[in-house]
């Protein structure tokens, strides 16, 4: 590919990101940049919301895996289908009900001070560890592909894309978001879209066809119950459900969109639509990874070590230079879309749980915001500079994956928060909090020789939440809290 050409498109691509930024903060104030004035239309939300929960590892990730592990991820698909209904019915109402911009201010309503601190704390440390990893991901394709044909350091790449996220969304906040969220689905999906128009005609077949090879070649298996594998049905299915719960439900930065809709109503029906359109989204890219293996199957092409460099080698090398090009713009709006979200809710988080934002004057918010927003850009810049400075696949990954185990903690909090009427030792929360990821990760990395080589894989999750839960329960008192029942009026 012409490196020009790439960066005149991607150059435009962000352009075009920022005049609808312009366009969605005239008049913006800090109720603008964290709730969008509570007037987003509830399908630009579920749209754009399928672009922030894919991301760009799932972008490359899910393709690459078809290879190893077949079309085993659906198992986890079904099971978000549930956990999305449980947001829709259980935690959409309760947050409505008590009129939140930060979903982790319940925990203060229910626990205290030091729980609600904790809720925020664990959450803002896994989108940051997140958020640099997937930019790390989609640096280092740019890199590759671009950046290193002009001999630009890795750094100077990381700097300026950060930049363009801070620029695009420092003003209109989570306004703007959803509006560019909606953009960028739309080229992510394309992308996918355009890839498989692209691998029909090279194999020579129709998409009709292309159903049927899939169909009948062993990438296609879907379903596996073995409860020794981390691929077990009962493993994923359940593990989806509360992937679901924890990554959407108790997540500011995804429930920060839910949140800008006009009315509850709204909101849940977003949820709705949102699971039917990520259901539909998944079974592409499964069905993508399949073509591409059988593709390179065709062409003799070499499968590499690291599957998540399958679905960037193909389309780099082998696509011709649309599809490319077309890759590219893919990859860099699912990295985006879910980064400039993150950058937005980590942003809230703290400017509202811990520098009690709903007290202060407008006069006093927006300069605080402004460097609270810029902090966390140059935070992420630091993070992907560590991670290339490591340069070790598997240390990143241990690093992304740790991350992984503070949602544990959520939804233990959550949990117990509304299945108990219990009041606890609220200094004590965190102790807690701190010790169930710790114990899981033990755990999980000697599950194999502990238990007759049982994987917990993704399992793991409810494994710490149920750790925090049980810490919440000895550290709890006999009095009883108000009833926080999401079903309450």
């Amino acid at each position: 590919m012409n490196p020009t050409l790439v960066i005149s498109i991607i150059g435009g691509y962000f352009l075009l990101l920022i005049l609808i930024s312009r366009f969605t903060s005239k008049g913006a104030d800090s109720a603008t940049f964290f709730t969008a004035n509570k007037q987003s239309p509830w399908y630009l939300v579920a749209f754009g919301m399928i672009g922030a929960s894919l991301s760009g590892v799932t972008f490359i990730s899910v393709p690459g895996e078809v290879g190893t592990s077949f079309f085993s991820y659906f198992q986890v698909v079904l099971g978000y289908v549930v956990g999305y209904i449980i947001i829709a019915t259980v935690l959409i109402p309760l947050y409505y009900r008590l009129n939140l911009v930060s979903i982790y201010g319940y925990l203060e309503q229910r626990f205290g001070f030091w729980s609600y601190k904790t809720g925020s704390f664990f959450f803002m440390l896994s989108r940051t560890i997140g958020a640099s990893f997937r930019l790390f991901l989609v640096a280092s394709v740019l890199q590759i592909a671009l950046f290193d044909s002009y001999g630009v350091p890795f750094w100077v790449s990381v700097l300026v894309t950060i930049a363009l996220i801070w620029v695009y969304t420092f003003r209109g906040g989570i306004k703007t978001i959803v509006w560019t969220d909606t953009l960028q689905t739309f080229f992510m999906l394309s992308a996918v879209v355009v890839t498989i128009y692209i691998l029909t005609k090279e194999m020579g077949i129709g998409i009709g066809d292309a159903i049927t090879q899939i169909q009948e070649s062993d990438y296609s298996k879907t379903f596996f119950f073995d409860w020794n594998n981390k691929n077990d049905f009962f493993k994923q299915f359940i593990s989806g459900v509360f992937i679901a719960i924890v990554m959407t439900g108790l997540d500011q930065d995804m429930m920060q969109k839910n949140l800008t809709c006009r009315s509850l109503k709204d909101a849940q029906k977003n949820v709705f639509w949102f699971t039917i359109a990520l259901v539909a989204a998944n079974i592409l890219f499964l069905g993508m990874g399949a073509l591409l293996y059988l593709y390179a199957g065709q062409n003799g092409i070499e499968i590499p070590t690291r599957t998540d460099d399958f679905y960037p080698l193909i389309a780099l090398n082998h696509l011709g230079t649309f599809g490319g090009i077309v890759f590219l713009l893919g990859i860099v709006a699912a990295a985006y879309s879910s980064a400039d979200s993150a950058l937005t809710s980590l942003t809230t988080a703290f400017c509202v749980d811990f520098l009690n934002f709903e007290k202060k004057e407008e006069s006093v918010k927006k300069p605080i915001r402004l460097k609270v927003h810029l902090g966390f850009s140059v935070l992420l810049f630091i993070v992907i500079i560590i991670f290339n400075a490591i340069n070790d696949s598997s240390v990143i990954s241990a690093i992304f994956k740790v991350a992984g185990y503070t949602y544990g903690p959520l939804l233990g909090l959550f949990s117990f928060g509304m299945m108990t009427k219990l009041k606890v030792r609220d200094n004590l929360v965190l102790p807690v909090c701190l010790l169930s990821p710790a114990i899981s990760y033990l755990v999980d990395m000697n599950s194999a020789a502990w238990f007759n080589g049982f994987e917990f894989g993704f399992f793991i999750l409810i494994f710490n939440a149920g750790l925090t839960f049980l810490g919440m329960l000895m550290i709890s008192t006999k009095k009883s809290a108000t009833d926080f029942s999401p079903l309450k009026n």
